[in-house]
């Protein structure tokens, strides 16, 4: 299967809130003074005034209540909100009671302005750039799990793995059957890390390590052309970082020493 068929259709959403008027700021000072050592310094006052603090903190609350409504139906990501396309109709549906909310408010209030301001783009299953995008989101989440495993960081793996969970909903069933693996079985090893307890000396997991890094080379940059597969143990044909090939080599080691079979 070729990677670009590992991404669901659907939508990225750049989402911007505001809250104008009822406030003023005023600045004084930045004199510079030059310090011993050669350093230029400079400090400001500033004065905030809010001439009606109650409507401010109700367009503070109105915004925020309509960020959380588009939110809700979309995944978080670095490159700005994600929305499978299954969800269009729920993310319309957000949008239309964020404006509703924001527009309520505008009526009543007579300093403060709310307002929500919206741009959906389309992602298509076969946009290279959208794939190679999110799969180095994933991979980047994976490698903190890896590194939360082998820190014993139980907050760290969750985070990271529930960010990834989340992600994963822009995939084919396929490709978030891949990471749902290492998902598994990084929250295991939380939740036998937790179990033990600050005191107790825990074993750093390989096997669960192994599993992720697995999940994690089929999400590393690939040439559009190849396939997007777990790697067989003795193939060469991706090149790995150094942090992948180190944790794998580790793995088949101590696997070997236990009898474990791969």
């Amino acid at each position: 299967m070729s990677n670009i068929e590992t991404l669901r259709p659907g939508f990225l959403i750049s989402l911007k809130t505001s809250v104008r008027g009822n406030v003023q700021y005023t600045k004084v000072g930045g004199q510079e003074i030059l310090t011993e050592d050669g350093k230029a310094v400079a400090e400001w006052e500033t004065t905030r005034v809010i001439s009606d603090p109650a409507e401010f903190k109700r367009a503070g609350e109105v915004r925020s209540k309509a960020r959380s409504l588009i939110n809700s139906v979309c995944v978080a990501s670095s490159f700005g909100l994600l929305c499978p396309e299954k969800q269009k109709q729920n993310l319309d549906l957000a949008v239309s009671e964020a404006r509703r909310l924001t527009d309520e408010f505008n009526q009543d209030a007579e300093l403060t302005r709310v307002s929500v301001y919206i741009m959906i783009g389309k992602i298509a299953s076969s946009d290279v750039e959208a794939v190679k995008a999110i799969n180095s989101e994933i991979s980047d989440l994976l490698a903190q799990v890896e590194k939360g495993l082998r820190n014993l960081d139980v907050k760290s793996i969750r985070d990271a793995a529930n960010k990834a969970k989340q992600i994963g909903q822009m995939l084919s069933p396929e490709a978030a059957s891949r990471i749902q693996v290492a998902i598994d079985a990084a929250r295991s090893s939380a939740r036998r890390i937790a179990k033990a307890g600050e005191q107790a000396a825990v074993e750093v997991d390989m096997q669960a390590i192994a599993k992720v890094v697995s999940s994690r080379t089929a999400f590393l940059d690939f040439d559009e052309a190849k396939e997007v597969a777990a790697p067989q143990q003795e193939a060469r044909a991706l090149d790995l970082d150094p942090s992948v090939q180190e944790a794998h080599n580790e793995y088949v080691a101590k696997a070997k020493a236990r009898d474990i079979e791969l």
